[in-house]
């Protein structure tokens, strides 16, 4: 499959953060745009609320300018991380009173982010979701539309 070089640079930095363990949706720079992003924070200058997908004054102004952070734009960012703090099962924009899960960083709470965080990833890209098998399951007569190659060491 075809994909866009920050699709594919995005995939590579969530991926290693998942298996590394460095992925937390309470850290800016470990959760999915702090990854996207080199580990940076800079972005959550962006919103004045984190989780939120009102610009501040900065954010508007880059992007208004056409700015782009590894290939995203300052809405985008946004999007990603409130997708990313949603599905793991914070109430957003993130706020002490909110509700939050009770282990951030259960891996199973992770994994169901960033399957979402990939799917629009994808979408951002018009790239068919990376993560969607439900073509390998597609049968015609009792047999499989798609077959899987296999390779025996």
């Amino acid at each position: 499959m075809k994909t866009t070089q920050r699709l594919e640079n995005a995939l590579i930095k969530l991926y290693n953060a998942f298996h590394n363990n460095r992925l937390n949706p309470e850290d800016c720079t470990a959760c999915a745009v702090g990854n996207i992003l080199d580990n940076h924070d800079s972005w959550k200058h962006l919103s004045n609320d984190h989780g939120s997908l009102e610009l501040n004054y900065i954010g508007r102004v880059h992007q208004n300018l056409g700015r782009k952070f590894n290939g995203y734009s300052p809405l985008e960012i946004l999007q990603i991380e409130k997708i990313f703090l949603d599905t793991c099962g914070f109430k957003t924009p993130l706020c002490h009173y909110n509700s939050k899960p009770n282990n951030p960083t259960n891996k199973e709470i992770l994994f169901h982010g960033l399957c979402n965080v990939v799917a629009y990833l994808c979408k951002l890209d018009n790239v068919p979701n990376v993560m969607d098998y439900s073509k390998l399951f597609e049968y015609e007569q009792d047999e499989p539309v798609y077959h899987l190659e296999t390779f025996l060491t």
